[in-house]
This record gives C-alpha cells, structure tokens and sequence, in this order.
C-alpha cells in the first residue's frame, strides 16, 4: 500500500472536504425541489418497508452493509475519507438547507424546479467527482459505482448510471417513490461524472502540486 505523508493526507482531506461541500449543495438544492428523492434513497425508502427501522437507520445499515462487503472483497477502498463522508453530510445538507431553504421549495413554479433539479445534479456530480479523486476516501453508496468501474475496468459513467438505473428499480419493486428529479438524477448524474471525472483528476492533481505533496 502506498505510504503517504502526513501533509498530503492533510491536502487530500481538504479537497475531499470541499468536493464533499459542493456535492451536497447539489443534494440539498435536489432535496429542496420536492421533485422525488434520488435513486440510492428511493432504494432505502423501498427497503425500509421491509423492515422495523426508520428511513434514516436503514440508510445507515445500507451503508455499513457496503463498507463490510468492501473490508472483504477489497479493503483499499476504505479510508479515512469514508467515514468522514457519512459523518458530515447530514450536517452539511442542514447548513444549506438553512441557507437556502427559502429560495426554492415545493411550491416554487416547476419550470423553475426543474432547471434548479437539473443544475443540482451537475453540481453533484462534480463535488462527487472531486471527492473520488481526492484518493482519501469515498461515501459508501457512491464506492458501489467506483468498484464496479474499476473491477470491471467499465468507464465510471456509465456504470454509475447503470447503478442508479438499478437502485431505482429495486426500490419501486419494494414500493419507494419517485418522481420526475428521480429520472433526471439517474440519466444526468453518471453521464456528467463521466465528463467531470478526468476534469477533476487533473484539478486535484494541479492542487495537490501546489501544495508541493
């Protein structure tokens, strides 16, 4: 495994921290649309009927489910970054939820809804983007995706559409609920990781250099 330095460790934590910061601005603009939760949490909405825990808790046996699965199919994948993806997002959608929450809401003109839900999943994708190439971690359902890219040696956007396609159907199976920002999430996400994805690894590699790590 390859050793790092405290000081890089410390540079890709940081821009792990901001891609995780602009992804869930993008979550939290999705949220705010009530045009339909996205396809992970479709998922969780559909299993957690099968089940005695809440929406909330489901999530985060899902969540551990994946890293026990990754500890044994191959650990490299969890890091420090992992657990720092699970303990800050909640905490970062309430900040913008707070900040934003006037701006737009269910109520708001659904043309206007769906440029914002659209424009949520780009800044989504990029924030995830740049958190997969800080190399200090990923959250768990996003590793799902990353995995089965790298396993299958697949181009990472296509699969991640593939996935959410897949948590959507499993979850309308179980009896989730989606809505039109559930599609647009699906087809917009993955196919503009994939653009953002080689972008991004050539912007964390150029902070990185000026970091001198």
């Amino acid at each position: 495994m390859e050793k790092r330095s405290w000081r890089e460790w410390v540079a890709r934590m940081v821009i792990l921290c901001v891609g995780l910061t602009i992804a869930h601005l993008g979550v939290t603009l999705f949220m705010l649309t009530s045009l339909g939760a996205d396809p992970f949490n479709v998922f969780i909405q559909g299993l957690s009927r099968f089940t005695p825990f809440s929406h909330g808790i489901t999530h985060m046996c899902i969540c551990f489910l994946i890293i026990l699965i990754l500890l044994v199919v191959d650990r490299s994948y969890i890091k420090a970054g992992t657990l720092v993806c699970m303990a800050l997002g909640g905490p970062i959608i309430d900040l913008f939820t707070l900040l934003l929450g006037g701006l737009v809401n269910g109520e708001t003109y659904l043309p206007v809804r769906i440029i914002v839900v659209t424009a949520a999943c780009l800044i989504l994708a990029f924030g995830m983007t740049i958190v997969i190439q800080s190399d200090a971690g990923t959250g768990p359902n996003d590793l799902v995706a990353v995995v089965i890219s790298d396993k299958l040696h697949r181009r990472f956007g296509i699969v991640r559409v593939l996935v959410d396609a897949s948590f959507v159907l499993l979850g309308v199976v179980l009896g989730g609920v989606f809505g039109i920002g559930t599609l647009i999430c699906v087809f917009v996400v993955g196919t503009a990781a994939g653009y953002f994805m080689p972008v991004s690894r050539q912007l964390v590699e150029l902070i990185l250099k000026r970091a001198g790590v």
